[in-house]
């Protein structure tokens, strides 16, 4: 192995469940209900459709389940099939590394969750699983920012999936280092799909890693052998995609990434949590009909994520909505919040959206970028008609790390995720979210994963 890839093995096939913290064990049980959450609300999604119905084709002597689909499917189409849900409402969490870089980790938490499945791990095995893989993920997006090269979160996140599940597998040291090899060699994702007018693939792409880094340790498993040296050697990772880098296992030394994380409060990009926020702060202070301009002052990760492209200013799919910084504002500002309908297609064509669109511009203020990421500053001035100004400025939108929600506004977000259920599928939903909380106690995954398999597709 080169040295990246014995680092990364060897820190995954050194962290047993004793050396794990309970305050790690809680935050890694808080990610799987937000994340469970949102993969519920989007069980009736057209990607979620796709998903189950390549799913439904595939059978497995060792199998997982899909949410929503009664039988079992093969490991990887499962670990896919979820992570696209979880994904989907871009409502899961946020990690932000000390350089700007990071990710959605709890994309890869449907890993964990198949093949623990699969293998009859305990809910103390899996937990650890989440763990490790938030850490390798973690740590990869802190080495080097795979965006400002042209390239995809995804490369980090399959080779945290394969860690994640090489350890369920219980694969050795060699092994790892196989699976870790096969799983990044083979997929080096470009970052087009987050560019301009955004298709479905912008949220199951980070599942479709998950899946593929699944598939890996499952060929490592059966004795494949990957490159020794994916990463620093001739033609490998550090050559043709990000430059030399070095990787630091744990990110932070005596915590885990896990405990980390920011929570998103609404179904929308994370940068856009804060604006949004004070957006809802200036609504009663202005009427929509007085509103000549509205200015908002940013970070550049924002402007240029969520706030230049003139594709934001005319989205035409969910997944461009939801990436949209004018359009979320503007819908805040009519609607009163951001919700799981907000960035529907109905909502999307309301043609009273467009005027308020064409008064909102974004800009990169240099003083708020150079405080980013320690903070997250934004401002918003709106400009009334009669000539008066109101102002809101934050750093620290509710559910980030120095603004941090309680166990119980977790439990209430759930619930709004799961606010669709109905009849049985109410009393399936909280019995998944007390177990998750419990999950270090449980047995076998199973017992939490096979009721929700049992969840009825037609909403009302």
């Amino acid at each position: 192995m080169d040295r990246t890839t014995a680092a990364i093995s060897s820190f995954v096939a050194e962290l047993t469940i004793d050396r794990i913290p309970d305050r790690a064990f809680r935050a890694a049980a808080g990610r799987l209900v937000d994340s469970i959450g949102c993969a519920v609300a989007a069980i009736d999604s057209e990607p979620a459709r796709i998903a189950r119905r390549l799913s439904a084709m595939a059978s497995s002597s060792q199998g997982a389940t899909v949410i929503g689909l009664p039988r079992r499917t093969t490991i990887e189409l499962a670990a896919f099939s979820n992570s696209c849900m979880v994904r989907y409402l871009d409502c899961n969490d946020m990690y932000f590394t000390a350089r700007g870089g990071g990710g959605h980790p709890s994309d890869l938490i449907s890993a964990a969750l198949a093949v623990g499945e699969a293998v009859g791990a305990s809910g103390a095995e899996v937990l650890r699983a989440v763990v490790l893989g938030y850490e390798v993920n973690g740590a990869l997006a802190s080495a080097v920012w795979l965006r400002e090269r042209g390239w995809d979160q995804g490369l980090n996140v399959v080779a945290a999936a394969s860690m994640m599940a090489g350890s369920l597998f219980g694969l050795t040291r060699e092994q790892l280092g196989h699976a870790l090899s096969l799983a990044v060699t083979a997929n080096v994702p470009v970052r087009q799909t987050r560019v301009g007018h955004l298709s479905m693939w912008k949220g199951c792409a980070t599942a479709g890693a998950v899946r593929n880094g699944v598939f890996a340790a499952m060929m490592a498993r059966e004795g494949m052998t990957g490159p020794p040296s994916p990463y620093e050697g001739a033609s490998g990772i550090w050559e043709q995609v990000t430059g030399p880098f070095e990787v630091q296992l744990p990110v932070v030394p005596g915590a885990f990434v896990v405990e980390d994380i920011h929570t998103k409060m609404r179904p929308a990009e994370y940068n856009a949590q804060g604006p949004i926020d004070l957006m809802l702060e200036l609504r009663p202070l202005v009427a929509v009909e007085a509103v000549e301009a509205i200015e908002v002052d940013t970070y550049y990760l924002t402007h240029h994520e969520i706030g230049s492209d003139p594709a934001k200013w005319a989205p035409t799919s969910r997944e461009t909505a939801d990436h949209s910084l004018p359009y979320l504002l503007a819908v805040a500002l009519l609607d009163g919040e951001i919700d799981q309908q907000s960035c529907g297609p109905e909502r999307i064509a309301d043609p009273a959206i467009r005027p308020l669109l064409a008064k909102i511009t974004i800009r990169e203020r240099p003083e708020f970028t150079a405080r980013f990421p320690a903070e997250l500053p934004n401002e918003i001035r709106i400009r009334t008609t009669g000539g008066e100004t109101v102002t809101r400025s934050g750093s620290y939108p509710r559910g980030h790390r120095e603004n941090p929600i309680t166990d119980a506004e977790l439990d209430a977000k759930f619930d709004r995720m799961t606010a669709m259920r109905t009849g049985r599928d109410v009393d399936v939903c909280r019995s998944v979210r007390d177990q998750l909380w419990a999950l270090r106690d449980v047995p076998s995954i199973e017992l939490v994963m096979r009721p929700l398999g049992t969840l009825a597709l037609a909403l009302p």
